[in-house]
């Protein structure tokens, strides 16, 4: 096959599904098990040897960077066995042509035993716990097939990251149920020693199909809204009250990807998420039999850019169809947006929950938009404060011993 490079000097991110949707366990907000319905004519949902070596290849070779960061996501990624991911390093390794190569792989943690958690450490690849907090916020919604809990298992698993020196951090879904519980939420997480934290609001519609089951999907107007989505009030509220707890006592020691990304605006860098970019578009999914899709959160037919065994990964995700979706983000905001002084900083959040209305009736607003402007406007001194200390080549750390000596004043 002949290899087409990518025209720009930016990294070329695809993140692939080995299992497709298949998971051993079955939380109630999981966005992405639904999407088995796709492929139902498919009776075994796992990535060939043949597709993983095809793959590998051509995502390194599409490369114009010197590093190349390959994330594996299900489903529930240990369902392959560990022989799987051996194969992939050893073709990593084969294809690397002088590049340096990194993994990061998603799991809700169940699976872990002292030999993944030793291949983990052996070949340094950075592992996801999917965890919501304390146990009776975990097991609220995270539970496997039969209805039983899980957070029991999941910290075993910590425990073998632990134990054999695995780099790992914690998603935790902020739901209705545990958003009222912000410091309660990150007091647990840095009992456990977890040092990296992504908070993400879960916000997901109702559709009932033919045969029962419900699909989330982007919001469409007269959709209902799933009971365990966070509300925009309990977010802002949360991320407030996170934030107050973190600036006072652990910037530099702690962190929480919303902040961090929060702060990267401020300074006029990229954010660490794609959400709080300016365009959508930078990353796109692969599903087990080659599928490629605009986004993650967007893997529905009128989203499919195509199969890698038909077009080259650079042809789709450089494509005028995939160029397009990631400037609809901005071409689709509202004018309460465009005018908002926070807009630099949220850029109207993720296309998927922008299905809310303005005051004036205009469509296209974000569902959370409330509570991203309660808590910019409420960080933004901190903000401004840290920004000062980047921009003058000084730990943004400051900021608490500014606090401690009375130079903020919160707004």
């Amino acid at each position: 096959m002949k290899q087409t490079f990518a025209p720009f000097a930016k990294p070329l991110y695809v993140m692939t599904k080995p299992v497709g949707a298949v998971c051993n366990l079955a939380c109630d907000y999981c966005y992405y098990l639904e999407k088995s319905n796709l492929y139902k004519d498919t009776s075994k949902h796992v990535m060939s040897d043949e597709l993983l070596e095809r793959f590998i290849k051509e995502y390194i070779g599409s490369q114009t960077m010197p590093q190349v960061l390959f994330t594996w996501h299900g489903g529930e990624t240990l369902m392959r066995p560990l022989s799987f991911y051996k194969k992939a390093v050893e073709l990593q390794k084969q294809y690397a042509g002088g590049r340096t190569i990194d993994n990061c792989i998603q799991t809700n943690g169940t699976l872990l035993t002292d030999e993944w958690c030793q291949f983990f450490k052996e070949n340094n690849w950075l592992v996801g716990v999917s965890i919501d907090g304390p146990q009776e916020f975990h097991d609220e919604y995270r539970r496997n097939k039969q209805g039983l809990p899980s957070f029991v298992k999941v910290m075993r698993g910590i425990e073998l990251l632990n134990k054999h020196g695995v780099e790992w951090n914690a998603m935790a879904v902020v739901n209705d149920y545990n958003a009222d519980y912000p410091v309660e939420f990150y007091n647990f997480f840095k009992s456990i020693g977890c040092h990296y934290i992504q908070f993400a609001p879960i916000v997901e519609r109702i559709f009932k199909h033919s045969d029962g089951r419900h699909l989330a999907s982007p919001m469409q107007e007269g959709d209902k809204l799933a009971d365990f989505s966070v509300t925009p009030e309990q977010w802002g509220n949360f991320l407030c009250r996170l934030f107050d707890e973190w600036v006072k006592n652990d910037v530099g020691q702690y962190f929480i990807q919303i902040f961090d990304s929060t702060l990267a605006n401020w300074v006029g860098e990229q954010p660490g998420v794609c959400s709080m970019a300016k365009t959508c578009g930078h990353a796109g999914v692969m599903e087990f039999n080659g599928d490629v899709y605009s986004c993650d959160h967007y893997v529905f037919p009128e989203y499919k850019l195509g199969n890698i065994y038909q077009k080259t990964l650079v042809e789709m995700m450089y494509s005028e169809r995939q160029q397009e979706f990631g400037l609809m983000k901005q071409k689709s905001l509202p004018t309460q947006c465009k005018e908002c002084e926070f807009l630099f900083a949220c850029n109207g959040d993720c296309p998927k929950n922008r299905f809310a209305k303005t005051a004036t009736g205009e469509p296209g607003l974000n569902y959370l938009c409330k509570g991203y402007y309660q808590f910019f406007k409420h960080v933004a001194p901190y903000m401004d404060y840290m920004k000062k200390e980047l921009l003058a080549q000084r730990a943004p750390a400051n900021v608490m011993e500014a606090i401690r000596n009375g130079e903020i004043v919160q707004e």
